[in-house]
């Protein structure tokens, strides 16, 4: 089958299958067969043709579109890579209270960020915040967000209307040190990539386009707080595509309380893999946790900004990655010409011990100072 059979196999047509709202990804494994590919689809829409809903991730030559009209197609005799674009989930658990506090919360506090301060503070580190946007009228993010986008609707700006993405940003990066909170590199630029709706609900094609966004506007560092159970091929790619492009992204290891299995992307090598710690700096219950963490954090009944001007405490290896993506922006900082490998090969050599002696682990919980010394000698 050439391109110009594939194109037409994406033509608008009437549905008939019952997997309607489900999607797939087909991966081209010759870059030369995705350029033809691509060059028919655009003679055959500027000819009048309506095709259905199609995303291009040029990142990993790939084409996501509706299961219904993938499963029409027949086989493409290995010149095509199958999967399911799967669904996200976000790493946080349920809402916690809405609470008014100023200053420096406890896990900005507890990973020694503040003793960093005075030689860095994340000034000119680009960081990429791939979730729900961010609240753009919150006085605590006043002077730490860029535009960004919005991949949902591209006209619109990534504003917030979940929270989870604002939480985020203000423990990255919050600056209001008068009237609200400060985060743990509060003079790094936080740009919001609104991948995820309002109902926290995302898909692998989604997030490999915010990567695609966040290489090609050279952000320094992403946060990516949230996963799947499955491994995703195409997302894999999108990831190695990043490292390898100078852009490390830090991911959650989710939620589910799991012993020797984490969340993906978390699970890929070419990532940081965070898990969650309390104030006792004891591994959180809720947090997954194998020999593929790299580090723990904070995130445990964390503080950060929230929807309307607001701030609210919430849970989860989410909030712990936060921490983790502010500590790298401090490090960027100090030291802009550090190599991903490099960055983290020091966050984990610098790490504090954990105080739980059973725990299936062999990473510790991030400490700035320890960090930042260890920077001194990479």
């Amino acid at each position: 089958m050439d391109a110009s059979e594939i194109v037409e196999r994406l033509y608008e047509s009437p549905s008939t299958l019952k997997d309607v709202g489900r999607r797939s990804i087909f991966r081209f494994l010759d870059p030369d067969d995705y350029d033809r590919f691509l060059q028919t689809l655009s003679s055959r829409s500027s000819s009048g043709k309506r095709f259905r809903d199609i995303r291009t991730l040029d990142l990993v030559h790939a084409v996501s579109c509706p299961s219904d009209t993938i499963c029409l197609l027949p086989s493409l005799n290995g010149q095509v890579y199958w999967e399911e674009d799967a669904p996200i989930q976000l790493h946080a658990l349920p809402k916690g209270a809405i609470v008014s506090e100023k200053g420096i919360p406890w896990g900005v506090r507890h990973i020694q960020a503040p003793r960093a301060w005075s030689r860095t503070t994340g000034l000119r580190v680009k960081v990429g915040v791939i979730d729900t946007g961010a609240d753009f009228g919150h006085p605590d993010l006043h002077h730490s967000l860029e535009r960004g986008i919005n991949l949902l609707n591209r006209l619109a700006p990534p504003q917030d209307d979940n929270g989870h993405g604002t939480h985020i940003a203000g423990t990255i990066a919050a600056a209001n040190a008068l009237h609200g909170m400060i985060g743990v590199a509060p003079r790094s630029t936080i740009y919001p990539v609104k991948a995820f709706d309002h109902n926290g609900t995302a898909y692998v094609s989604d997030i490999i386009l915010g990567i695609e966004w966040c290489v090609r506007h050279q952000m320094d560092v992403v946060n990516m707080s949230f996963g799947m159970k499955t491994k995703s091929r195409s997302l894999l790619n999108a990831v190695n595509h990043a490292y390898h492009s100078g852009v490390l992204i830090v991911a959650s290891s989710g939620n589910d309380g799991r012993v020797g299995d984490i969340d993906y992307p978390a699970g890929y090598p070419h990532t940081i893999a965070v898990g969650a710690t309390n104030r006792a700096s004891r591994i959180a219950k809720f947090t997954n946790r194998s020999s593929s963490i790299d580090i723990y954090a904070p995130g445990d009944r964390i503080v950060s900004s929230w929807l309307s001007g607001k701030q609210r405490e919430m849970s989860g290896t989410s909030m712990a990655t936060a921490h983790v993506t502010g500590a790298v922006a401090l490090l960027l900082s100090h030291k802009p010409e550090l190599t991903p490998a490099q960055i983290k090969t020091i966050v984990k050599n610098s790490a504090k011990p954990l105080k739980n002696g059973k725990a299936l682990r062999s990473a510790g919980e991030l400490n700035v100072t320890r960090m930042i010394k260890a920077s001194e000698n990479a």
